[in-house]
């Protein structure tokens, strides 16, 4: 399975709409799409992650960094996801207190998190 990558603008957030699997194969491929966003000045995400089929530990790293670049900047990374499978690996590794996760895009956009 591959990782499809489409971003587009909301207001003074970055959405990254994620598609397929984000493990040790596909994750470099999310990690440039996030510094490239950085460098070219976008220091608030939103990753909407509903496409997501599987998510390993290489996947949460690439997520954790980008969390660190846009906080260097005085930024936000938001996640969307509603698929259990995959907010339990969020759960048990303790990054639920790390990033905002909304149901939805409308949701994450309107919090003031």
């Amino acid at each position: 399975m591959d990782l499809s990558l489409t971003t587009r603008t909301e207001g003074d957030f970055t959405i990254v709409v994620v598609g397929g699997e984000i493990d040790v194969y596909t994750a470099p491929k999310l990690r440039e799409q996030l510094i490239d966003l950085v460098s070219g000045g976008s220091y608030h995400l939103l990753v909407d992650m509903e496409g997501v089929e599987f998510l390993d530990s290489t996947g949460l790293g690439v997520l954790v960094g980008g969390l660190k670049r846009v906080r260097a900047h005085e930024g936000s990374l938001r996640l969307v996801c509603t698929q259990e499978r995959i907010l339990k690996i969020f759960r048990i590794t303790g990054l639920t207190k790390v990033f905002p996760i909304h149901a939805s895009v409308e949701e994450a956009l309107a919090a003031k998190d």
